[in-house]
């Protein structure tokens, strides 16, 4: 049958709840969330003569619940807005409401006893066929379901998000006994297109997959830190992004996540009669200590780390001596290993790096990569049958960005074993088979399918829903040309496709040369261009100042005016070439990189897209086209009435701020992507697919190439006015520096169209040549120099 989800019902509204009832509410789902009727008043409610039985009594833990998740960081809506869409109530009074919704999320405390009597309740009051799933992390699923009507087994199953829902990809769907397999195809299904997860399909295994290796590698990373004698910052710097995790690494991520949380899947898993390595899940006496002290990490402000103030009231960030349980000021690390690889950017080629380290980082890289290899290799098939389902699920779940198995590729397998048997932490006996039949890696690339390594068959297959993605590492072979600074791929169906390969995306000589030349092969031999990569750090981050300030130092305006000028056409192609130009936007999208997004003919963006333009950051404008830009998108805005220019201020405002989006939805808000023309994909893995498929759409549908913009309407003196007193009060107050005022002028002056005594009708051209011109005096400014400089050498530009 077909079944669709309009109305989803989240019962519990705790962290998880309250996150997963957002995150439904993020893609336009109506839900409902629901929490526990309060036993007794508090002290607020008893001053106002409230009883148990008024409306916000009955509602105040739903209420509070959802308000608090509302506030914190990182946002769980993509736009506060959404949040009309959940309904708050409790299950006394609307329990009943469930049997017209379509999903009913179990969300609730972790005990088997209360999740079982709410079931019972729930299997009353469902209509039939009604999805019943539950977001345990690591109760049996086949233990939650017993007693039930066949109707709610054959519809019941575990649904396990991660923390935050909206910004880990990993969903992971556990099968009870009975349930019907048509019923787990279309949750990996709608995980992966409609909530834009990483669906895994577990076995009812304790801690499923990501928690039963993630929290393996967390308690035995804290246990060889212990036992070399390692400091807190010290771990954490050799297990973040220079391993391809996130920047918390491990004593970091605990304080997030919570001490408890780790500890009690910790004590869960070493009660496993059957797995060989259940004593690695005995918590240290450290984490015992720390228990004891209930120092949590962040929900009882201090764990492994603790913010306090100094006496100037800066925050200092403080971390735990795991020696004598004391807080010292956080220091800098500093290891040899990873000196040697800040040159290394591809991440596979660092792990060879890391592991031939002869002081303390390669014996702690040797120690844990041995021991995490061992122990995922005899998982299967205990907790799943394929290999990549485990690399799938602890990068999705816990963000890294290589699993075990393909870490272990990149290291080289042999190597690998040949150090895990010096170190007595021999791999499972199928990794000895696989190498003995010749095949020497758990992943190949074969056609631009990446296949795995199938343990029952011993041979390789390709990954399921790969069809779907489009993933550019995967078509090396697809390559036409390429420089230094970006590669030209053809990606079938009449469409080429641009990557670029320069740190962070950013757009440099090379870029820049390998953009223009993507724009003329793709109009000389196909139908459609998509600006695309599969950098999980950047879409692009904007130009790379490093040659713009060596040109300022050395006053070359000559070159820097030919440099804008050239940048200027190169976005101004995107939009005025003869085929259609398609962006694929993520994460990061700032200065060029917005400005490229906002010339396409069409962007095709991630939900997780934070663009802006923040030249002004630095001391400059945007002048890739940015400014002229949003002075034409706010002219096209002026037909519906604006005579207090609201949409124009918002736009200079947005500028001025250097503000960026914190979600696709915001740039929309923020008329940075077009709601009536653009697209946002859930999924980050379907995004060059999407794009690809939306520049076939466009060619297919009759793509004439537009004319240059002649009626861009700018306000003249009128906006400078009104600007100009805008930035007056401003400095006045001394919310901005005479050098802010100084930037933000001359950007009223461009977006204003100039010092034309009326609001009239002006070219690209014009505007362009205004951005140009004021790009090129701030260069020359001691001031924006100084920002530059502080930008490229201590990240951060100073306030002057």
């Amino acid at each position: 049958m077909n079944r669709s989800i309009k109305k989803v019902a989240v019962l519990g509204s705790g962290i998880m709840g309250s996150r997963i009832a957002c995150h439904f509410a993020n893609i336009g789902v109506e839900v409902l969330l629901l929490d526990i009727v309060p036993k007794e008043l508090n002290a607020a409610e008893q001053a106002k003569g409230l009883t148990l039985e008024h409306p916000a009594v009955r509602n105040r833990i739903v209420n509070e619940a959802f308000q608090n998740t509302l506030k914190a960081t990182p946002a769980s809506l993509y736009s506060p807005k959404f949040a009309s869409r959940v309904k708050l109530g409790n299950f006394d009074d609307n329990l009943a409401e469930i049997k017209n919704y379509d999903w009913v999320l179990e969300a609730i405390v972790e005990r088997l006893d209360i999740k079982r009597s709410l079931f019972e309740k729930v299997d009353a009051l469902r209509k039939p066929g009604t999805l019943i799933t539950s977001n345990t992390s690591g109760i049996p699923i086949h233990l939650m379901s017993e007693g039930r009507s066949d109707d709610f087994q054959q519809h019941f199953c575990g649904t396990h998000f991660f923390n935050p829902p909206r910004y880990l990809r990993l969903f992971e769907v556990i099968p009870g006994p009975k349930t019907n397999p048509q019923i787990l195809d279309f949750l990996l299904h709608y995980g992966d297109l409609f909530l834009g997860k990483t669906t895994v399909l577990c076995k009812d295994t304790p801690g499923f997959i990501a928690n039963r290796l993630g929290i393996h590698a967390l308690v035995e990373t804290m246990r060889v830190a212990a036992e070399m004698g390692l400091t807190v910052e010290e771990v954490d710097k050799l297990t973040g992004p220079v391993v391809g995790r996130p920047k918390s690494g491990t004593f970091r991520l605990s304080d997030v996540v919570g001490l408890d949380t780790t500890v009690n899947v910790a004590n869960n898993l070493v009660q496993m009669q059957h797995d060989e390595s259940r004593a690695a899940f005995e918590i240290s006496p450290i984490m015992a200590s720390l228990m004891e002290k209930k120092w949590l990490g962040d929900k009882t402000g201090q764990g492994f780390y603790k913010k306090t103030k100094d006496e100037k009231g800066k925050t200092v960030i403080l971390a735990l001596d795991l020696s004598t349980l004391e807080y010292k000021p956080s220091v800098k690390v500093r290891f040899e290993t990873l000196e040697k690889t800040k040159t290394i950017d591809d991440l596979k080629k660092r792990f060879g790096v890391l592991l031939k380290g002869t002081d303390k980082a390669g014996e702690f890289y040797r120690r844990t990569f041995a021991s995490s290899f061992r122990y995922a290799s005899n998982r299967i098939p205990e907790i799943a049958d394929e290999l990549y389902r485990i690399d799938q699920a602890i990068c999705a779940g816990f963000g890294w960005q290589m699993g075990v198995f393909e870490t272990w590729d990149a290291i080289g397998v042999q190597k690998m074993v040949e150090i895990m048997e010096s170190l007595n932490a021999k791999p499972a006996q199928w990794v000895y088979d696989m190498l003995a039949a010749g095949n020497e890696s758990f992943y190949k690339v074969q056609n631009g399918q990446k296949l795995y390594y199938d343990i029952p068959a011993k041979s390789y297959k390709a990954i399921p829903g790969q069809e779907a993605f489009i993933i550019l590492e995967n078509k090396s072979q697809n390559i036409i040309w390429k420089n230094a600074g970006a590669s030209i791929y053809d990606l079938g169906d009449g469409i080429a496709g641009v990557e670029f390969h320069s740190k962070m995306n950013t757009f440099g000589a090379e870029v820049v040369e390998g953009l223009n030349r993507a724009y003329a092969v793709a109009e000389k031999d196909f139908r459609g261009l998509v600006v695309g990569n599969d950098s999980n750090e950047a879409f692009s981050a904007g130009a790379n100042l490093a040659m713009l300030f060596m040109f300022a130092i050395e006053q070359e305006y000559d070159e820097i005016n030919m440099m804008i000028a050239q940048f200027q056409q190169t976005m101004m192609r995107a939009r005025y070439s003869s085929i259609p130009v398609v962006t694929a936007a993520h994460s990061l999208a700032l200065g060029g990189g917005c400005e490229l997004n906002l010339h396409a003919d069409k962007v095709v963006a991630h939900a997780e897209t934070y663009m802006g333009l923040v030249e002004l950051g630095v001391g400059l404008i945007p002048a890739g086209g940015g400014t002229k830009e949003m002075a034409l998108r706010c002219s096209d805005l002026y037909q519906a009435g604006d005579p207090e220019l609201n949409i124009l201020q918002s736009a200079f405002m947005n500028i001025a701020q250097a503000k960026v989006s914190t979600s696709a939805q915001e740039a929309v808000e923020m008329n940075y992507i077009k709601a009536d023309r653009d697209q946002i994909v859930l999924n980050r893995s379907r995004l060059i697919a999407e794009a690809k498929q939306a520049a076939i759409d466009l060619a297919e549908n009759g793509y004439t190439q537009p004319k240059h913009r002649t009626d861009i309407k700018v306000q003249g003196k009128t906006g400078i006015a009104l600007f100009k007193a805008g930035i007056g009060s401003m400095r006045m107050a001394n919310y901005i520096t005479e050098h802010d005022a100084k930037i933000a002028d001359k950007l009223a002056y461009v977006i204003c169209g100039g010092d034309l005594s009326y609001p009239q009708n002006v070219t690209e051209q014009y505007l362009l040549d205004l951005e140009r011109e004021a790009f090129l005096s701030l260069t020359g400014e001691k001031k924006t120099m100084e920002r530059m400089q502080g930008l490229l050498t201590g990240g951060k530009p100073p306030r002057n």
